[in-house]
């Protein structure tokens, strides 16, 4: 198997365009990782400029897909990469489509934290947001890490956080559930957090699939809809 080297390419012009384009990558990142924490700080705080700002910002992520999006559609037409290259082109391709998705859903939050402000606030504060969205944003923090690093090990060990954050959300949503049936009047504000919860849970989905581009793009192997313990014999495998 073509082993991931990116610096040995006969053309040094053709490694600043590669280089470049991750740079490129992790620009994306780094503003859509801020939009989900400006959208969690929103909800949580009752700050409706902050939330529209965030919506306001969303434009900014996706010019950001479109103008990366053409750059590899260039190296692909003008380059013609193969193997570990092509893999790269692939990953960022799949990847920057996921950090667009992720920014949806920090857009979708903000506009419930605008709505939510507007509410009574409960005596908890959202505090089950908060830490459901803390646990997010770190899980998107360490894959776009693994992903600037190339770092397939750790790309797999922050996919299997993924399940823990399907467990916050499911008891967060069993909690909403309840305190409807228990107040009909707080159905509106409970229903708008459990959509909250769902788009940071979604964001945790993207991460993962972000991770596992990572093992694609370092192992040329697509650990797509499999299990975690599948992945985890993959990366050992591929040592």
């Amino acid at each position: 198997m073509d082993k991931l080297n990116l610096d040995a390419h006969i053309s040094q012009q053709f490694n600043e365009e590669l280089e470049e384009i991750r740079n490129h990558v992790m620009t994306m990142g780094g503003l859509v990782e801020q939009q989900v924490a400006d959208a969690l700080d929103a909800l949580v705080n009752g700050d409706s400029a902050l939330g529209q700002r965030v919506v306001r910002d969303d434009d900014k992520v996706n010019r950001l897909e479109v103008a990366i999006d053409e750059e590899c559609n260039r190296i692909l037409a003008r380059r013609q990469p193969a193997a570990s290259d092509l893999r790269l082109v692939i990953a960022i391709i799949k990847t920057i489509t996921d950090l667009e998705r992720i920014g949806d859903e920090a857009e979708k939050i903000a506009r419930l934290a605008m709505r939510l402000a507007e509410m009574e606030r409960p005596a908890n504060n959202y505090i089950e947001i908060d830490n459901l969205g803390n646990r997010v944003r770190a899980m998107l923090h360490d894959a776009l890490d693994a992903f600037a690093r190339l770092d397939a090990e750790a790309a797999v060990a922050v996919a299997s956080e993924d399940a823990r954050i399907d467990r916050e959300y499911e008891s967060i949503i069993r909690q909403g559930i309840t305190f409807m049936m228990e107040d009909p009047r707080s159905i509106r504000r409970m229903l708008d957090m459990m959509w909250a919860a769902r788009a940071l849970e979604r964001v945790g989905d993207h991460a993962k699939n972000v991770c596992e581009y990572v093992v694609y793009l370092v192992h040329g192997t697509d650990v797509r809809h499999v299990s975690m313990e599948e992945m985890e014999r993959e990366i050992r495998r591929g040592r």
